[in-house]
């Protein structure tokens, strides 16, 4: 179209300023009125149409958007202000790629328009284009050299793409040019950022001139000093380091960080050195916990028993609960835990005679508690496995205060320990009503309710601290509880309910979507504030940010429900549509199609009602906000449907999405290799299977999981594996050759069970392994596995419960006398454990059980010990917090 006709006239020219006015200031209504006065006199204008559809965006109704900023486009394809536009609404679409292609044909037609680049720039950090953004920030600076973040986000972009140099000489340009006040604590920051650059260089030396030089001018003393020992310490001046630390200890004797620096420091390392090291430290600071902790996990025999003897009288005078906690890192030696029992129960018997913890107790006169000793103990022998006996003595501690919260808890997890799920979730909901206004007990209490697979309880208990007038499960969501999504995720799974279960691991992954997504806050934020340290922190977290262990139970839990949906895909049909029609006169053929007719108009009026409910509870929030909910990028997410979901047409392709951070974020886990193994040997991939393989063996070789996907890929190799290319049999038999002894499945699962004849997990997996191989010696593999002899190693009711679902698996198909009596010698081992309690048992226990808790369609014993029980360990990772700041909405494109 000519351009001379997208030109306006003044009076609509005005009115057009007025419509971006608007759209600033969120007058959407206004904003659609101006633009309906000039599209009635000039209804080709490009840039006009553009803006009606962004206010359209911006009021939910985004097909109608869309169509009017391509109309607009088509109208004046050269116009700057219509392909920003066209870019804020993929932008809000979370189509980056897409935006920063249109804000680059918008730079076509002007390129020196500061709000285009600063979205641009805003894009490219975000997708992390660091060349690309360094390009940006360089035309920004250009353009606006007077401006404090022109000067700093040029130089982060060098930062960034570790180019330290140029970014010193740029930060060091920008300093000389700031006016420094008396206390600046934005000039302090830059210092300090400037000082990280160095170091990240690798210039230590240089680093610390730089403290010593703008000391008086940085306002974090201790940050100063923290930076200052570390750099004397890699620089090899530990004396100066020492000094440094020990101003730092005087400053904060808690920090136990600070006294192992000054041990390195010092360079002890005899126990006899450190200890004397802390006996000087306590005369110092006599209140201190720190000085009086750490030498007790260096000292041993008598010097243990003289320092761990006051420690323990001292916490326990006090009535300290955490004590156990405290001292737990010492159990991983016998002798000291032989040592820690043999005090504890000389200061029960002098409690029970005397009333004192010591018969001659000087220092410690007044009577001490005889509660905290019994509630140690019965934490301590649950630690080693006395189930029977931590219960005695937590009970005698509830009979001598039954109004103390933590003797239930602690009795909780003893159970829980033991396997009684049950019995947890009862003894923490005693505690719950105990302080009905305590978070902690109630989280507590949830978390064992979902133990014990009572999702719906877990719910109502968790509403006891959501907002009124909404769902706990909906609100929980919102806040992003993953703890509970998680665990919820996998209650779900035991209980076959795996629609719901793959709902929660969705609702996870969008959470860490979200706070990827809340950066965008940040990117401009942090340089107007300075706090640039800790913005390159965020950015270095979002980068990992799926490491946590969060996603990693999710992940988990969604791969193992996919995988089973690929072997035993579940039917569309249910009910009564399955009815078999053809054997049915006319009369109950007419009945049953009239029932299902009526069924059918029913299904309906409860979709129309939920529609209502949602547009309701839409409208409900709008006005709750202001109004601000339709903005740019506040878009309705899809619905997690769990019927969809769990009736996936690609249930594999599912699976690699929530894989493939795992890959890339916890390749130090071997359980990421072998899901990574678990999928693609199903789609048939060997060059994947075996680079999977090599990772795991890597990581642990005699890993009892990764013995049997090692055997079902030799068998993949023997049986599939020559229709594939010859470049790639020849590939897997040479790494094959190279990494295993030998090549034949059966002589490999014979040394494999041999070497590790007396560990239960292994055996486990040499009888699926031998079971796999050839099922004639199905019997000899049920024998091998069932086992449950004395000298066995690893013989915990988690591990013995994995047997137990091979058993009842497809797989196997034990018969029930086979189930029976495995679940006998189980129980005689575990007597606490539900899920190897006989059916009586279990039925009495969960009916005591319902008066104090709603009816389910299910006991919680029942679920226990009829569904996958899955126990993984995961290690605490770095959490993420979310965005704080409003980024729904977007500047204004400029005329």
């Amino acid at each position: 179209m000519d351009p001379k006709k997208q030109q306006l006239p003044p009076k609509e020219n005005a009115l057009f300023k007025r419509i971006l006015k608007c759209y600033e200031q969120k007058q959407y209504k206004n904003g659609l009125k101006f633009a309906k006065q000039i599209l009635s006199n000039y209804p080709d204008h490009g840039e006009t149409l553009a803006m009606k559809g962004l206010i359209l965006n911006c009021l939910g109704r985004k097909e109608e958007a869309y169509n009017f900023v391509r109309q607009g486009l088509r109208n004046n394809l050269k116009s700057h202000v219509c392909w920003h536009v066209f870019g804020l609404l993929q932008r809000s679409d979370k189509k980056y790629d897409e935006a920063i292609k249109c804000y680059r044909n918008a730079l076509k037609w002007d390129k020196d328009n500061l709000q285009i680049l600063r979205d641009l720039s805003l894009l490219q950090i975000q997708m992390r284009d660091l060349e690309g953004y360094k390009e940006t920030r360089y035309k920004l600076f250009e353009l606006r050299p007077t401006q404090r973040a022109s000067w700093i986000g040029y130089a982060m972009s060098f930062h960034l793409l570790q180019d330290y140099d140029k970014a010193l000489k740029i930060l060091e340009e920008f300093r000389k040019t700031i006016q420094k006040t008396s206390y600046d604590y934005e000039y302090s920051e830059l210092l300090l950022y400037q000082n990280l650059v160095i170091r990240e260089s690798k210039n230590l030396q240089e680093a610390l001139r730089h403290l010593n030089t703008y000391e008086s001018n940085i306002c974090d003393k201790v940050t100063l000093q923290e930076l200052r020992g570390e750099l004397l310490m890699n620089l090899g001046r530990k004396e100066d380091a020492s000094e440094v630390y020990r101003g730092l200890i005087k400053r904060n004797p808690e920090n136990r960080n600070y006294y192992l620096k000054l041990e390195e420091a010092l360079g002890l390392t005899t126990a006899e050195e450190r200890i004397k090291l802390y006996e000087e430290l306590k005369e110092k600071f006599p209140r201190a916990q720190v000085p009086k902790r750490l030498p007790l996990n260096y000292a041993r025999g008598e010097v243990l028993i003289s320092l761990l003897d006051p420690y323990l009288r001292a916490a326990l005078q006090k009535g300290v609960p955490p004590l156990f906690t405290d001292i737990l890192s010492l159990y991983d030696d016998p002798e000291r835990i032989k040592i820690i029992e043999n005090l504890m129960y000389g200061y029960l018997k002098n409690l029970k005679e005397t009333g004192h913890l010591c018969e001659t107790d000087n220092e410690y006169k007044e009577p001490a508690s005889i509660l905290y000793v019994l509630m140690f103990l019965a934490q301590h022998h649950s630690y080693l496995g006395d189930t029977e006996k931590a219960l005695s003595l937590i009970e005698q501690a509830i009979e001598h205060t039954p109004t103390l919260i933590e003797l239930y808890i602690v009795k909780g997890k003893i159970l829980k320990h033991a396997g009684d799920y049950v019995g947890a979730y009862e003894a923490l909901q005693e505690a719950q009503a105990l302080d009905t206004a305590d978070r902690y007990v109630n989280s507590k209490a949830a978390s064992y309710l979902l133990k014990a697979n009572l999702v719906r309880q877990a719910e109502e208990m968790c509403s006891k601290f959501t907002r009124e007038g909404v769902s706990a499960m909906e609100n929980l969501n919102e806040m992003q509880c993953m703890w509970f999504q998680t665990e919820c995720a996998q209650a779900y799974h035991r209980l076959g309910q795996y629609g719901d279960a793959l709902r929660k691991c969705h609702e996870v992954d969008r959470h860490f979507t979200e706070i990827i997504e809340d950066q965008f806050d940040f990117h401009t934020y942090c340089m107007r504030k300075m706090t640039l340290r800790s913005y390159v922190e965020l950015l270095r977290l979002e980068d990992v940010l799926r490491s946590n262990r969060f996603y990693w139970d999710a992940a988990q839990t969604a791969i193992t429900i996919y995988l089973r949906l690929y072997d035993q895909p579940l039917t569309a049909n249910t009910g009564e549509n399955n009815i078999n029609t053809a054997n049915l006169d006319p009369a109950e053929l007419k009945k049953l199609r009239s029932k299902q007719r009526k069924a059918a108009k029913k299904a309906e009026q409860n979709k129309a009602e939920e529609k209502k409910k949602e547009e309701k509870k839409a409208e409900h929030q709008k006005s709750k906000s202001g109004g601000n909910t339709d903005d740019v990028d506040n878009h309705p997410t899809e619905d997690l449907d769990p019927s969809k979901l769990e009736r996936t047409e690609e249930p594999l392709a599912e699976a690699i999405h929530f894989l493939k951070p795992l890959q890339s974020l916890a390749p130090q886990r071997i359980q990421t290799h072998l899901m990574a193994f678990e999928i693609y040997i199903r789609k048939g991939k060997p060059l994947l299977m075996l680079q999977a393989l090599k990772r795991a063996l890597a990581l642990e070789p005699n890993n009892p999981e990764l013995h049997t996907c090692l055997i079902r890929f030799l068998q993949y190799r023997q049986e599939k594996l020559p229709g594939h290319h010859s470049v790639v049999v020849d590939v897997i038999n040479r790494e094959v050759n190279r990494l295993l002894p030998t090549t034949d499945p059966t002589q490999l699962n014979e040394d494999f069970l041999n070497n590790n004849q007396d560990s239960v997990p292994h055996r486990l997996q040499a009888a699926r392994a031998m079971k796999l191989l050839d099922s004639v010696q199905r019997d000899r593999a049920l024998s091998i596995a069932t086992a449950l002899d004395p000298h066995l190693t690893e013989q915990t009711h988690q591990n013995l419960h994995k047997v137990l679902e091979w058993l009842e698996s497809r797989e196997v198909g034990g018969t029930p006398e086979q189930l029976t009596r495995y679940k006998a010698q189980s129980h005689a081992l575990f007597p606490r454990a539900r899920a190897f309690m006989p059916p009586e048992s279990s039925s009495s226990s969960s009916s005591s059980s319902s008066s104090t808790t709603t009816t389910t369609t299910t006991t919680a014993a029942d679920s226990i010990s009829t569904t996958n029980l899955t126990v993984t360990s995961v290690t605490t990772t770095t959490t993420a917090a979310t965005a704080t700041a409003n980024h729904n909405h977007v500047d204004a494109p400029s005329s």
